[in-house]
């Protein structure tokens, strides 16, 4: 950060608790997690989920708010600790950038379907629309259908599938859906999206005009209303006749599963979205506390909130997905077609069930999306904020406001793509590719750094002058052996087990999936590049001398300056960060 400037802080410890709860209760729970646990068997998936949240899930999360608010750095200036591996920061950015610019996309779906909740009868309600097949619609779940549909929605050549109104509104309406990704098609078909997306930007915008300090009273709000919505849609979909089914696939496991790597490789994969770690966006917020909060508390809380509120969530979806296997006579593994759009499926099919004004409770499920994904928005754009204004010279940093402008301006026009006829097949890539591998990476990264070369008991001794008291062993252990561990067994797993992306029954073709990879490969080489320039241009000495300086910390990394502090407790904490020896031997510790 810039010499002098003095940086924010939040208003409250309740403004930071609820944003890193906001960012990573986001739509990667939501949207994202019970599609990919409806893809690995649902039982099969939470098993090693759960398993992953416990042993590197809360640590890493720990981990990070602990590196933010000892230094007051974002995730760049953060690796003084050891600059050789300052890269990192800057994959953490590009990841955050490229997330961004789709998760946005995201958000401008609920955007539009929020505007056709206020049609009556609510249009994915019926197949009397100009967007209808007739030959394959049906409105499964009326009362008075005596259908019986047993056709298996299966990858079978010129098979007839039958769709829910809902599902011919979303392929057929909303993304105007082409044969595949050779085939983007322009603008003219979908400039609602387009134009959804341009507002949802703007509104990002609005609400991080001032930074922390307006995102932070906006979190208030946008992190409470989901429950409330939540709860009330729990309450109608455990109702549904076939409900039961749907919770016992959810919950009741085929072991058999459980013996097949993708359940726990796609557990892996999704615990890193959906938390948050190796994002940058925990570092980013943890760097606005004060000196003394309780992160150890807040990263316990923060873990258990968004896996309770992800088993929560994927409850209401398997509820309904249950109530369309009963009303259509298909498996709960083939009544939906599997993907990104399982949520803007499901969801408006169940509200077309629900009691009373259809229309309300159709405005306040998109409300509710629109809530939890701007949220986590919040999180990446700050994160890349941050990141400039740390970097950038003191004159630059002040023009805040028109940085912010700029980076949602790039954000709309590098989603245009996301936004064409074949934009979903784009979009899918991208969320396939562009952060999965990398966050391993970087999160196995974090790990090492910490646990080896600047020392966990030199961390230990850092958390303990923030604490006041040393953190268990628990956590020593898991940073040092079974995080590292266990998330280079899953990296390695998932290369040596990867399966090319698809889309339902699409098959990407070759040079599309190299693109994906291009997604993956921008974040990851940052990393050796920003490492050997280092060397280079940022050291002296013979390789091996150059080497050993960049991985010491520099004479920046020191605990952050906290103005109720007194300048003899600044002096304390110093040598306790700097002078400790490895031996296991911590000051400042628990009276």
């Amino acid at each position: 950060m810039v010499e002098g400037a003095k940086r924010d802080t939040w208003g409250g410890k309740a403004e930071f608790l609820l944003s890193c709860i906001g960012y990573a209760v986001g739509l990667g729970t939501i949207w994202r997690f019970p599609y990919v646990c409806y893809q690995g068997g649902g039982a099969a998936f939470l098993i090693p989920y759960t398993i992953y949240l416990l042993l590197f899930g809360i640590p890493l999360i720990m981990l990070e708010m602990g590196l933010g608010q000892f230094s007051n750095k974002g995730p760049i200036g953060v690796w003084e600790i050891s600059p050789l591996f300052k890269g990192v920061g800057y994959a953490m950015c590009i990841i955050c950038g490229i997330t961004s610019v789709y998760y946005n996309v995201i958000i401008s779906w609920t955007l539009y379907f929020f505007t056709q909740s206020f049609r009556s009868p609510l249009p994915w309600s019926n197949c009397n629309n100009t967007w209808n097949n007739p030959e394959t619609c049906r409105v499964v779940f009326s009362r008075n259908s005596t259908d019986n549909f047993t056709i298996s929605k299966t990858c079978e050549v010129n098979q007839t599938i039958i769709q829910t109104p809902s599902e011919q509104f979303w392929e057929r309406n909303v993304l105007q859906l082409s044969s595949g990704i050779e085939n983007l098609g322009g603008l003219k078909k979908t400039w609602h999206l387009f134009l959804a997306n341009a507002v949802a930007w703007i509104l990002v915008f609005l609400c991080l005009i001032k930074g922390i300090k307006s995102s932070g009273k906006v979190v208030y709000i946008t992190v409470t209303f989901p429950y409330i919505v939540l709860i009330t849609f729990f309450i109608r979909a455990v109702t549904l006749d076939g409900a039961s089914d749907g919770l016992w696939f959810y919950f009741v496991p085929k072991w058999s599963k459980l013996l097949d790597f993708e359940p726990w490789s796609k557990a892996a994969m999704q615990l890193f979205y959906s938390m948050g770690a190796a994002w940058g966006s925990l570092i980013t917020f943890s760097s606005y506390n004060k000196y003394k909060n309780n992160f150890y508390r807040d990263a316990i809380i923060v873990g258990l909130t968004d896996t309770l509120t992800a088993i929560f969530a994927g409850m209401v979806i398997f509820c309904i997905i249950g109530f369309m296997s009963k009303q259509t006579g298909l498996d709960i593994e083939d009544v939906v077609v599997q993907g990104p759009g399982l949520v803007f499926v499901v969801y408006p099919e169940a509200i077309t069930q629900f009691p009373g004004p259809k229309n309300f409770w159709a405005v306040l499920f998109f409300i509710f999306l629109f809530t939890v994904g701007i949220d986590s928005q919040f999180g990446m754009i700050e994160t890349m904020m941050t990141t400039l204004v740390d970097e950038l010279p003191k004159k630059a940093s002040k023009a805040k406001i028109f940085l912010t402008m700029f980076v949602c301006f790039v954000g709309l026009i590098l989603g245009i793509p996301c936004v064409t006829q074949g934009g979903m097949y784009f979009l899918h890539i991208m969320d396939w590719y562009a952060s999965t591998f990398s966050l391993m990476i970087i999160s196995f990264i974090e790990c090492v750094v910490i646990a080896w070369i600047y020392g966990v008991n030199k961390f230990r001794s850092d958390t303990a002058s923030m604490l006041g008291h040393n953190l268990s062993m628990y956590w020593i252990f898991s940073w040092k052996f079974i995080s590292p561990a266990l998330i280079l067994f899953v990296f390695i797993s998932a290369v040596v087990k990867h399966k090319s992306v698809t889309y339902g029954c699409y098959v990407y073709p070759g040079w599309a999936v190299s693109i994906g990879w291009m997604f993956a490969l921008c974040s990851i080489l940052v990393i050796p590049a920003v490492a050997v320039y280092s060397i280079l241009c940022h050291a002296k000495g013979t390789f091996v001398q150059r080497v050993k300086m960049l991985l010491r910390p520099t004479d920046n990394w020191k605990p952050a300056i906290d103005e109720e502090q007194e300048p003899h407790e600044h002096q304390k904490l110093s040598e306790s960060a700097f002078n400790n020896s490895d031996s296991g031997e911590v000051t400042n510790s628990k009276a």
